[in-house]
């Protein structure tokens, strides 16, 4: 054969006279290497750099050397891997470990992990409040559906500076993004948040940040010159004292003349003035409210007929009643003090009462006749009445029905109040066939009250 075959057999045919060692080939001599395929792929060696030497014919192929001798040179121009390469024997040489590439890889489990930090911090993100955020004061808005005007129209009483819509701007900052507002009136804060957080340019910016936990502030800017806008938000203080060391610019603070004084503090200086519009308290009505059960009617009438009794004879006099509250037997009573009586005064002796035992007896109410004129508090009821307690007059005593009136003391402050509130009234339950017997209807456009007609022939008649 004058050329390689190197579809077939790698090796040219030789005899036996070559004296080829075929166990030095593939490994030889009842090892486990003899059970080895020797058309398998050799593993990969580390090529050497062949000492100089003649290349032999490129039909003749040298005898292998024994298991112990050096491979023999590759073939130049040819590398060692080549197809036309003799096959080296498993157990000849160990091939050196591979060295690792000399440029670096990114770590993926880091990279996933900051992934997951990623979208664990923008999860977070999503469900909290955007902040209102003007000159150095700071609150999440409990509302983010409100638009950015209803936001400034709630923000004007406390920053007088936004009370001019027109001149008011609108932005937003959040992780590094801003976003002007063009229709306040129109656009609502959470919409403008969710877009922000639906953007790549947010998701790359929180990457980035080493804030994974940034407020979206929402910031109006004032297009004019403000004046005395408060630093920090506001808080209620007992004293001027507390409110001065605090870190609060606007401060409410009651004052002993019954007003609540707002003080805020500017770089100016100090402003105190009173608050005329507090929203910032809960609204509260005086009144009062009983603890125990109405004052029978009977008991009153009882009352009422004993203050009559002083008016016959042509004379009148007042008088004066306590109503008394059995905290054992559960019921109402009359006391009657001594007393001096007269048109117009009462001078009541209270010394030697026997209900002054206070762990079962409660005074409950004082109530005292103006004989037939109307019902009201004097100026002397004023003064004797300054005792926190409950208190009527009963006047008209010369009609069927006399005028009551019923007021409370609550530390010299007096307020009136509804007698129904503490007495029983004049309901009194009715059969139910009597409201069968009644029609409603509307009135007809032309008429009139009957008092309107009379008035009205009276003038035509010239009465």
């Amino acid at each position: 054969m004058s050329e390689q075959n190197t579809n077939a057999w790698p090796f040219p045919e030789v005899t036996d006279a070559n004296d080829l060692d075929i166990n030095a080939i593939f490994g030889g001599g009842g090892t486990d290497a003899a059970d080895t395929n020797p058309f398998a792929t050799p593993a990969p060696v580390t090529p050497q750099t062949p000492p100089a030497a003649t290349v032999p014919p490129a039909a003749t192929v040298p005898p292998a050397a024994p298991a112990t001798s050096a491979a023999p040179p590759a073939p130049a121009g040819m590398s060692p891997a080549g197809t036309t390469a003799p096959a080296q024997p498993a157990a000849a040489t160990a091939a050196p470990p591979v060295q690792p590439a000399a440029a670096t890889v990114d770590n993926p489990i880091a990279a996933a992990f900051e992934q997951k930090t990623v979208e664990n911090a923008k999860t977070s993100l999503l469900e909290k409040l955007p902040v209102f955020y003007h000159k150095g004061a700071k609150e999440p808005i409990e509302d983010p559906s409100m638009t950015f005007e209803e936001l400034r129209i709630r923000k004007s009483e406390d920053f007088a500076d936004l009370e001019e819509g027109k001149y008011v701007s609108w932005s937003v900052d959040y992780c590094g993004i801003r976003k002007e507002i063009k229709d306040p009136k129109g656009t609502t804060i959470i919409s403008i948040k969710e877009t922000i957080e639906r953007s790549r340019e947010f998701l790359e910016a929180l990457k980035k940040a080493k804030d994974k936990n940034p407020d979206c502030l929402v910031k109006p800017k004032v297009v004019m010159k403000n004046k005395g806008v408060a630093a920090s938000y506001k808080g209620r203080f007992g004293s001027v004292e507390e409110a001065r060391e605090s870190d609060k610019v606007i401060c409410l603070i009651p004052s002993n003349d019954g007003r609540i004084y707002e003080m805020r503090k500017t770089e100016q200086g100090e402003f105190i003035a009173p608050k005329n519009k507090v929203t910032e308290f809960q609204q509260v009505r005086a009144g009062f409210t009983p603890a125990l059960p109405k004052i029978p009617m009977r008991l009153l009438g009882q009352i009422v007929a004993f203050f009559r009794s002083y008016m016959k004879d042509g004379e009148e006099c007042e008088a004066l009643a306590q109503i008394y509250w059995d905290k054992k037997a559960k019921e109402f009573f009359a006391y009657i003090p001594k007393q001096t009586v007269c048109k117009d005064e009462i001078e009541a002796d209270l010394r030697g009462c026997p209900y002054d035992d206070e762990t079962r007896y409660l005074c409950y109410a004082d109530i005292h006749s103006h004989n037939s004129m109307k019902a009201f508090f004097s100026g002397k009821d004023d003064r004797d009445e300054r005792g926190t307690g409950l208190y009527f007059v009963v006047g008209e005593l010369d009609r069927f029905f006399p005028s009551l009136k019923a007021r409370i003391s609550c530390g010299g402050s007096f307020v009136a109040i509804d007698p129904a509130t503490v007495i029983e009234g004049l309901e009194q339950p009715f059969p139910e066939e009597w409201g069968q017997c009644v029609t409603r209807r509307k009135p007809l456009r032309d008429s009139k009250p009957l008092a309107a007609k009379f008035h009205q022939m009276a003038k035509e008649l010239g009465l």
